[in-house]
């Protein structure tokens, strides 16, 4: 394996405002690639806009816009979203870009090039809402498709995927490589899928004309999720042998699981088709509900991203959205929720901890970091309190490899359980008078531990974090995971600011 790392969101559907669904996506996706940056692993990490298909072309001709002038509009609102979620994507891909178009008329041609592309009849059933063809079994007892999408019958000249010579290779990939679909409830499903055979793929279409045309028969358009699921390589320079694409590919993909198909099979039987590797990993996660109600529009019970930011601040919307499911499971949104875990974790646990720590030394420690000897601080590493946070960094990598995002944070939470507990037994304002230097040894080792809290919050509460460890004095570039030994603790005597409040409660 390379030392560097991909990671992607998937390219987001354009027909509509963002949700929390995308939000959710995108904060997760940018808190692996903050912590692997904490672990000074060399990440990249990519999102964007799929803007083409019919769903598309509908939608421009319904607000009396263009396609162009209809995708332009929003996705501007979703690069807006990643701004206003402090998302820390190195590019942002559109699929209307000259380079997208390129890199997947380039697959196109080479898939043709290797046999499997052909051209025939298509007739079957068509979901316009999820871009997806459907065989009559999927679908639902009231003539559904299985995500309760309208469907209807279409018959007309397509250009085919031989998905189906692909099927025995898959399988046997899934097999050598069990770690290459998560959950494993993800990866069952999708075997089971493919096991129940695979029949060849409709890659193109002749009723309407928003997308990429196939190349050297103008009258199709490529199938949109051929087109959108090439960005993955196309925003690394895909055909030509970029230095970025020899870099950083293959990618680890994080999708929710209404799409897990047409990332664990079609894209992998495209990538073996056009002798690609595989990506290195799919990641799938599940949807929110709202108080218990699935979220969709016609309940009129979405939930905007941009408005929870604006009514709670943004490293507590990041941080509930992280620690309130396990990852891999659906979870649900609630408003008390959020309230109830920003006040009792964040604002109880953590900040409060920094808030009274840091004004009692700045009061009585001369508005300094403690002041004391390097023999101290040498004994310091050597007790339960700070020997604990060492270990639960390779606890928290640990946890992160495998996903657990919540469980990281978990980990993170307890070390402040344990100074809150630490500080209330040691009592150091009872000592300021009868032994003012154990005052400062005290003062000192839990300033140390809200260093370690500090840069492990990073990935998670990026703006927090980055006060956090500007109140204690820590060197920009003494922020990452090696960092948190000995020889890079806080410097004594160091002169700190009035202390102001990291985390406020949040007032229902």
């Amino acid at each position: 394996m390379k030392d560097n790392f991909y990671i992607t969101t998937p390219i987001f559907y354009v027909n509509d405002a963002p949700h929390i669904g995308h939000a959710y996506t995108s904060i997760t996706c940018d808190v692996i690639s903050r912590f692997k940056k904490l672990q000074n692993i060399n990440t990249r990490f990519l999102t964007g806009c799929d803007e083409h298909g019919q769903k598309v072309e509908s939608s421009a001709i319904k607000n009396n816009k263009t396609p162009q002038e209809f995708v332009d509009q929003y996705s501007q609102t979703f690069q807006a979203m990643m701004d206003k979620l402090n998302i820390s994507n190195d590019d942002f891909i559109r699929t209307t870009e000259t380079r997208h178009k390129e890199s997947v008329k380039a697959l196109w041609n080479k898939l043709k090039e290797n046999g499997s592309i052909y051209k025939g009849k298509y007739a079957g059933w068509y979901s316009m809402r999820d871009e997806a063809f459907y065989s009559e079994k999927e679908l639902t007892e009231d003539g559904k498709a299985p995500t309760g999408a309208d469907v209807e019958w279409i018959e007309e000249s397509s250009y085919f995927f031989a998905l189906s010579k692909w099927q025995d290779k898959l399988l046997d990939y899934y097999e050598k490589n069990e770690d290459f679909i998560y959950p494993k409830s993800a990866r069952k499903e999708v075997i089971n899928f493919v096991k129940n055979g695979l029949t060849d793929l409709s890659i193109s279409r002749t009723s309407f004309k928003w997308g990429i045309n196939v190349p050297g028969d103008e009258e199709h358009v490529i199938y949109v999720w051929l087109d959108a699921l090439t960005n993955y390589i196309s925003a690394l320079g895909y055909p030509e042998k970029t230095q970025q694409l020899n870099d950083y590919w293959p990618a680890t993909h994080v999708i929710g699981k209404d799409i897990l198909r047409f990332h664990a099979i079609y894209w992998p039987a495209f990538l073996m088709a056009a002798n690609i590797q595989l990506p290195q990993k799919i990641v799938s996660h599940g949807w929110w509900t709202n108080d218990g109600e699935k979220i969709s529009k016609s309940l009129g019970n979405t939930i905007d991203p941009i408005e929870l930011v604006n009514q709670y601040g943004l490293d507590p919307v990041r941080y509930f959205l992280m620690k309130e499911i396990t990852f891999g499971k659906d979870g649900n949104f609630s408003h008390d929720n959020l309230v109830s875990r920003v006040n009792s974790e964040l604002a109880n646990k953590v900040g409060n901890l920094l808030q009274r720590t840091c004004s009692f030394a700045f009061k009585h420690c001369n508005k300094a970091l403690p002041d004391i000897s390097t023999t101290d601080i040498d004994a310091i590493y050597n007790i339960s309190l700070i020997t604990k946070a060492q270990k639960t960094i390779k606890l928290c990598i640990s946890e992160m490899d495998q996903y657990n995002i919540s469980q990281v944070l978990e980990h993170i939470i307890t070390l402040a359980e344990d100074a809150n507990a630490y500080i209330d037994q040691e009592a150091p304002w009872s000592l300021k008078k009868t032994n003012p230097k154990k005052m400062q040894q005290i003062l000192y080792t839990l300033l140390e531990l809200m260093r370690y809290i500090g840069i492990m919050l990073q990935p998670f509460v990026p703006d927090a974090a980055n006060k956090i460890l500007n109140q204690l004095q820590v060197k920009q570039n003494q922020r990452k995971l090696e960092h948190l030994k000995r020889e890079y603790a806080l410097t004594s005597g160091a002169t700190i600011d009035a202390p102001e409040p990291i985390f406020p409660r949040i007032e229902k």
